[in-house]
């Protein structure tokens, strides 16, 4: 539900039908990462502020500066903030904008990926460490090299191997690479050429690095085209998240300005996936982004909305609701608001 159409949304009314309620009123979080380590939730957002800075398609009103860690005992019990994980000034090679993170657990270490944008304007992605899931997290003196873009999200396969997803466009920068490499001068697709595609690569052990060249991932239709530019509904724009589900990886994604989480199934880490359908219809605000956590053999969908901030795009709430996987391994879609 993008912002131009809000102006005459009655937000209580919304409030009140909605699926789900926010997990905290007293700050403003978005871009929910969830996992179940050690038999608890673990909620890993981003920290919505105010700003002065005007609305554009770049994001730059999203001037986030740390991140707090959520945390819930049981899927029904109430959240608890445990206060600043992590600050930009706490980052040596990071200047402004702490959008989406991800975490990541192995060995008694907690480790929290995050995008920033350096100095010079451009966006990489760090990792910070922590004997504790709701740190304090201490930042590694540099990016991971080779990283780019933003919205990190860190897949743990049933074989000890981990995956960090990554992407997105317009503000996220990633229109501006070609086989990982940085052109200012490069540009979206036309809308008859295929869309551009998410990144993964595969994580060293200490989890720290990547342990090869990122990869495409590719995105398919059901007679296994490429989805185009053209086709905003279903392509790619940011978002990424990974789970499993019998067998099968599921990758979903935001599709940005038409402001769907759309999924695709595969039968690996690298893909390639074919388009399944939509998780979530738009909700309030421009943005979309969630995580799926799997809980006591249920799969929760994380998300966020702007209900709670009656519409402000930049000041966002995160909410979970129970995702039902059907018999043929697709997933039903939600509505947000049930009027």
């Amino acid at each position: 539900m993008p912002e131009e159409s809000i102006d005459h949304i009655d937000f209580d009314e919304l409030n009140k039908n909605a699926v789900s309620q926010p997990l905290v009123k007293h700050i403003y979080t978005a871009d929910p990462s969830a996992h179940y380590f050690n038999g608890k939730i673990y909620i890993y957002p981003s920290h919505d502020i105010e700003s002065d800075i005007p609305f554009d398609d770049l994001g730059s009103h999203f001037a986030m500066e740390d991140y707090h860690v959520l945390s819930m005992d049981s899927i029904d019990s109430e959240a608890t903030d445990h206060g600043i994980a992590l600050h930009v000034d706490d980052v040596a090679w990071a200047e402004k904008q702490m959008w989406a993170p991800d975490a990541a657990h192995k060995d008694g270490t907690y480790y929290l990926y995050f995008p920033a944008k350096k100095a010079d304007g451009i966006f990489q992605i760090g990792v910070a460490v922590s004997d504790s899931p709701t740190g304090p997290f201490k930042a590694q003196p540099e990016a991971i090299k080779g990283s780019y873009s933003i919205d990190p999200a860190v897949f743990e396969d049933e074989d000890g191997s981990y995956y960090l997803y990554f992407g997105g466009i317009w503000g996220g920068q990633l229109q501006k690479y070609r086989n990982n490499t940085y052109n200012k001068d490069n540009e979206l697709p036309t809308p008859n050429e295929p869309a551009l595609l998410p990144i993964v690569a595969k994580l060293t052990d200490d989890l720290l690095e990547f342990a090869e060249e990122p990869k495409e991932i590719q995105i398919l239709d059901a007679e296994g085209n490429l989805l185009l530019e053209a086709d905003n509904d279903r392509r790619f724009f940011e978002a990424s998240w990974m789970h499993k589900y019998n067998g099968k990886y599921y990758f979903s994604y935001s599709t940005g300005d038409t402001h769907f989480i759309c999924y695709a199934i595969g039968d690996t880490p690298y893909g390639p996936f074919t388009y399944g359908g939509r998780i979530l219809e738009p909700v309030v605000g421009w943005t979309s982004h969630h995580s799926i956590c799997a809980i006591k053999d249920k799969y929760y969908l994380f998300y966020h909305d702007s209900s709670l901030s009656r519409g402000v795009t930049h000041l966002r709430s995160v909410k979970m609701i129970e995702i039902e996987h059907q018999p043929d391994g697709h997933i039903k879609t939600i509505s947000p608001y049930t009027n």
